[in-house]
């Protein structure tokens, strides 16, 4: 096997990873790659996109990190051939290299109508083109609410034909009608229109028209995006979709309301002409006074043949007078006959009305109130009686039943006693094992802390070393020449230096050196309970 060269640089498999990375990313910095995407998912949980861009003949690893995807135009989807641009760099977990693309785009018309076609079918399946959920337009609205760009012409022409019209009062909702986050725009409009409350200082319209004008397909792509066909399908207030020219097509145009050909023919749609409406009005005026001139003179017509129908007043009163005749030449005789029979009704009633009558009634009258009040005294009498009864009952009871109650509060109060009694002499007992208990346990661990304390070991002869700062010091290579040191043993503390003179102990490399100590092994210490750092 021949020897590989002295002079040839080793690398780890890292480093060589992150040439090859360097390497790759210098020279393909920006690329624009055309493909079919295969494999497409959707996002990973962590919102990045994996996937891979494919021809007739090769294929490429591509990723999209999360931020770039969410601020895309254009989503990918499995199958559709676009043009990514991004540029190249290597996986060195898999040695892979791989595209990481920051914008995307369809490849041509064809793709873009591919797209269209399919959110045209599923956004159909949903049912939001169906012609149930449209809504009738208003005949005259009052506010009218304009989404689009206020720096076109198509918000002037449509000014233009409302003042040639009919003038209403309309409100602009400033969007972008193309490019990037215009889509978002243009469905936060027609949401925020359908927002404003009924009363508010900002009139709610009555009418929607969404507008723009004519372009290419890619400058029309945000009226097929998604949210602006759920914003306008899912809109209360009737819409009128007036994008781009009669050719042109967006799916915004099937969630409408009403589609319009142009911006133009959508202000001629919202309102009526208004010269044309007082023409009508003046017609219908001139209809109504003509037929209530035709009713006014049938009636009359009608009064006249009923009048020709109807007897001459005399006849009419001739009977009436007659009998009013008859009466009033009856009525000095009746008045008589009337005056006698009551002056005779009169005469007998007064005959009854003599004193000896009216003494006879007076004593019965006094009879029958000597009767009552006698009987009501007994009565009285007899109602007393029961009460006073009763009431002496109710006493008696009521004292017994004091006397029993009392009774038992004195047993129940003697029972209480005699369960606190019993209560307090558990309670003595308890805290007295309590504190027999804790007081052994205290004995114990100042025992334990005793036997563990290092002042211990100090008695026996060892000494603790503490440097400058007061830190305890483990090992003599730790120390400097002319350190000042601290040595406590078990009855004081004394100062030291270190010697600056202190020969370096040597050994040969491998061979132990004469009368040198043997460092034990440091045992595991036991932690002690409720006690910290001996230092």
């Amino acid at each position: 096997m021949p020897e590989p060269p002295a002079n040839t640089p080793e690398f780890t498999v890292s480093e060589l990873s992150s040439a090859l990375k360097r390497t790759v990313e210098d020279a393909y910095g920006n690329v624009r790659v055309r493909g079919e995407i295969s494999g497409f998912r959707g996002p990973h949980s962590s919102g990045h996109c994996y996937f891979a861009l494919k021809d007739e003949s090769a294929k490429i690893e591509a990723v999209i990190w999360k931020g770039v995807h969410s601020r895309m135009r254009f989503k990918p989807q499995e199958g559709l051939e676009v043009i990514a641009t991004g540029k190249l760099t290597t996986y060195p977990g898999s040695s892979k290299y791989q595209i990481v693309i920051e914008a995307i785009e369809p490849a041509g018309i064809g793709a873009l109508m591919a797209l269209m076609e399919e959110r045209k079918r599923k956004l159909g399946a949903e049912g939001l083109f169906d012609e149930s959920r449209k809504q009738l337009l208003p005949w005259l609205p009052e506010v009218i609410g304009v989404v689009t760009s206020p720096t076109g012409a198509v918000i002037r022409d449509i000014l233009h034909r409302l003042q040639d019209r009919f003038p209403r009062r309309v409100l602009v909702w400033p969007v972008r009608v193309q490019g990037e986050g215009s889509a978002e725009q243009i469905a936060a409009a027609i949401r925020g229109f359908n927002a404003l409350p009924e009363g508010g200082r900002i009139p709610r319209p009555d009418l929607l028209i969404v507008a723009r004008g004519g372009g290419s397909l890619e400058d029309l792509w945000s009226f097929n995006e998604e949210i602006v066909v759920r914003a306008a399908a899912d809109s209360m207030i009737p819409l009128i979709s007036a994008v781009g020219h009669e050719t042109d097509i967006t799916l915004i145009d099937f969630a409408a309301d009403k589609r319009a050909p142009t911006p133009t023919a959508a202000a001629e749609m919202a309102v009526p002409v208004r010269t044309e409406l007082f023409v009508e009005v003046g017609a219908l005026t001139r209809r109504a006074m003509l037929c209530w001139q035709r009713v006014q003179e049938s009636r009359r017509n009608e009064l006249r043949a009923a009048m020709r129908a109807l007897p001459a007043p005399g006849e009419l009163l001739a009977i009436p007078r007659q009998r009013l005749d008859g009466a009033a030449s009856s009525l000095p005789r009746g008045l008589k006959a009337n005056t006698h029979a009551h002056f005779r009704r009169f005469a007998g009633a007064s005959a009854r009305l003599t004193v000896r009558v009216l003494r006879g009634q007076v004593a019965q009258a006094k009879q029958r109130l000597t009767v009552s009040g006698e009987r009501m005294t007994h009565s009285a009498r007899s109602l007393l009686r029961n009460r006073r009864d009763r009431y002496a009952g109710l006493e008696i009871r009521l004292k017994a039943s004091k006397f029993s109650n009392a009774q038992a509060q004195r047993q129940t109060i003697a029972r209480d006693r005699e369960r606190a009694l019993r209560l307090a002499e558990r309670a003595r007992r308890a805290l007295a094992t309590t504190m027999q208990r804790l007081l052994a346990r205290v004995a114990h661990s100042g025992q334990l802390l005793a036997a563990l304390s290092y002042r211990g070991v100090l008695t026996r002869g060892f000494a603790l070393v503490r440097d400058e700062q007061g830190h305890a010091v483990h090992a003599a290579a730790s120390i400097g020449p002319g350190a000042r040191l601290d040595l406590e043993f078990a009855d004081g503390r004394v100062a030291a230096t270190a010697d600056a003179d202190r020969p370096a102990v040597t050994s040969a490399p491998g061979k132990p050196v004469a009368n040198e100590p043997k460092i034990a092994t440091p045992k595991r210490a036991v932690k002690p309970v409720g006690q910290g750092s001996l230092f």
